[in-house]
C-alpha cells in the first residue's frame, strides 16, 4: 500500500471531490493509480464531473502538495486506512458515501464492533452522568464506544468506556495535529492510548463548521447503531441520528424531562420511533446481541444467517440476500459486491420486497427483513 500511499493522500486532498465522486472515479478507472494517470480527455466523459473538477484533478500542483502532506502525516505520526485496507471498518466502508482515507491516531481491531454515544454539547448533570453510566457499560460488554470528542456527553461518552479500561474511538472533524476542544488534550491522549482518533482530514485541517456533519456520518455509518442521550431541537446529534436511518442502522434515545429543552429532541426521536434506552440491555436486545462471559470475552450473535431466509429463493436472490445477512446496504453496494447491474439488482429487491424477505429504508438502502 505504502508505494500508492501519495495517490491516495493526494486524491483525498482535491477541493471538490469528495467521498462519492471519489468513489466513482475509483469504480470507472478501477484503480487509485489509474485515476491518478487519468488525462483531462479521458475525465471529461464522466458526467458526475464539472469543468472546475477536471481542473483540480488535472492540476500538478495538488500533485507536488502531497510530499508536503505525507511529511506532515509522518511527523504526527499518523496511519493512513484506505477503502482497500483490510482495516478500515466494514460498516464505514458499505455506506453511500464512505470516506476515500481514514486518518488515525491509535489503533483500530478487526471484528471490532462499535456502537456511537452521542448528544448535547451543553447536557444536564444527568445527561452526562447517563452518558457515562451506559458508554462504561457498554465498554465492560466489549463494545467500543463511538463519540466525536465535543464537549458535554461526547466527552463524557468516552470518558465512561476508558474508566473500566474499554476501548473508545473518537471522530474528528478537524485534522489530527489539532485538538479541538484544547480542553479535552489529555482525553484526546487517553483515547489514542486505548483506541484510536480519525478523521478523514488531512493535518492541518481547523475544525470549520461544515466538517462536522460530514464527521457525523462517520460516527453512524461506523456503528451497529446510535444512542442519542440529549439533544435540544437543533443538536448535532440529531444530524448523526438522520445519518443513521439512512444508513440502515437502529436509533436508540434516551427519554427526558418533558419540560427540558435538552430533551425535546430525544422525545421527538422516541414519539418518531427511536427505541427507548433506560439501561444497555434495551440495546443489546434490540440489536439481537448476546454476551456470555467467559474469561472475560463476549461473544456476539446477530442471528442472520437463519436458513428460512432462503427458502424459495432463486440464486440470484439469495446473492443478494447473502450481501445483506450482515449490515444495511446502498443499491449502489449490492450491485458492486454481486457483480449485477443496477437495473437487475433492483427487480430482484423489488421480488425480495414482494415476498417479504427485504425491506427498504430512506436513501435506497435495503435490509434483511427478519
Amino acid at each position: 500500500m505504502e508505494s500508492n500511499l501519495k495517490e491516495w493522500v493526494w486524491l483525498s486532498s482535491i477541493p471538490g471531490i469528495g467521498a462519492v465522486k471519489s468513489r466513482k472515479l475509483l469504480e470507472h478507472f478501477g484503480d487509485i493509480h489509474n485515476v491518478w494517470s487519468a488525462t483531462a480527455a479521458e475525465l471529461a466523459v464522466l458526467p458526475f464531473l464539472n469543468r472546475k473538477d477536471i481542473l483540480n484533478l488535472t492540476n500538478v500542483k495538488f500533485k507536488q502538495d502531497v510530499e508536503r502532506h505525507l511529511e506532515n502525516i509522518h511527523k504526527n505520526d499518523i496511519k493512513v486506512i484506505t477503502l482497500e485496507d483490510e482495516l478500515y471498518p466494514a460498516y464505514l466502508k458499505n455506506i453511500y458515501d464512505p470516506p476515500l482515507v481514514l486518518y488515525m491516531k491509535g489503533t483500530i481491531q478487526e471484528e471490532e464492533k462499535y456502537l456511537a454515544v452521542v448528544g448535547s454539547r451543553r447536557a444536564t448533570s444527568y445527561g452526562l452522568d447517563m452518558a457515562k453510566k451506559i458508554s462504561r457499560e457498554l465498554a465492560e460488554c466489549g463494545i467500543t464506544v463511538v463519540s466525536g470528542m465535543a464537549r458535554g456527553v461526547d466527552s463524557f461518552a468516552h470518558m465512561g468506556a476508558l474508566e473500566v479500561k474499554g476501548r473508545t474511538i473518537a471522530v474528528l472533524g478537524c485534522g489530527l495535529d489539532i485538538v479541538y476542544p484544547y480542553e479535552n488534550k489529555k482525553l484526546m491522549e487517553n483515547i489514542i492510548e486505548s483506541g484510536a482518533c480519525l478523521s478523514e482530514y488531512l493535518p492541518g485541517t481547523t475544525p470549520v463548521p461544515g466538517n462536522f456533519p460530514a464527521r457525523n456520518r462517520i460516527i453512524s455509518g461506523i456503528s451497529l447503531g446510535v444512542v442519542v442521550i440529549e439533544a435540544g431541537e437543533r443538536s448535532g446529534s440529531l444530524i448523526t441520528a438522520n445519518f443513521a436511518l439512512e444508513q440502515g442502522r437502529e436509533v436508540f434515545a434516551l427519554p427526558g424531562n418533558v419540560n427540558s429543552i435538552k430533551s425535546t429532541g430525544t422525545n421527538k426521536l422516541i414519539k418518531e420511533g427511536a427505541k427507548i434506552v433506560t439501561g444497555i440491555d434495551d440495546i443489546l436486545e434490540e440489536l439481537n446481541i448476546y454476551f456470555i462471559e467467559e474469561n472475560t470475552k463476549v461473544s456476539f450473535n446477530k442471528n442472520l444467517q437463519d436458513e428460512r431466509i432462503l427458502r424459495g429463493l432463486d440464486n440470484d436472490e439469495k446473492k443478494v440476500v447473502e450481501c445483506l445477512k450482515l449490515e444495511s446496504m446502498h443499491i449502489d453496494n449490492i450491485a458492486r459486491k454481486t457483480g449485477f447491474g443496477i437495473q437487475l439488482v433492483n427487480s430482484i429487491l423489488v421480488m425480495l420486497e414482494l415476498k417479504g424477505v427485504v425491506e427498504q429504508l430512506p436513501g435506497k438502502i435495503f435490509k434483511l427483513k427478519l
